[in-house]
């Protein structure tokens, strides 16, 4: 992978993140929440590749991959169960439903 090759990824991940960020941060729909939260994993995974490609540790880059991907399912799945119970009890998805709730 040459310099040029290193760039057009890192732009990529730019990319990602901000479509991600901007998911999270512009929307009230849980559903999409959690969808700009894995665009933002994946674009963590595919920085460390091509970081772990330039650097020549692709074995480390690898397992920390698998690690992220591991965490990421984990998180994904805790956070699925979070947002179908908010449906449950609001009958909605919008986080402005959740002003409502007493801890």
């Amino acid at each position: 992978m040459g310099v040029e090759q290193f760039w057009m990824f890192a732009a990529f991940v730019a990319v990602l993140m901000f479509a991600g960020f901007y998911c999270i941060l512009r929307t009230y729909n849980l559903i999409r929440v959690l969808i700009g939260l894995e665009l933002l994993m994946k674009a963590v995974t595919l920085a460390i590749m091509a970081a772990g490609y330039v650097s020549g540790h692709n074995a480390l880059a690898q397992g920390i991959v698998i690690t992220v991907i591991v965490l990421e399912v984990v998180v994904m799945v805790i956070a699925a169960g979070v947002v179908m119970n908010f449906q449950r009890e609001f009958d909605s998805l919008n986080v402005r439903n959740a002003k409502r709730l007493k801890g």
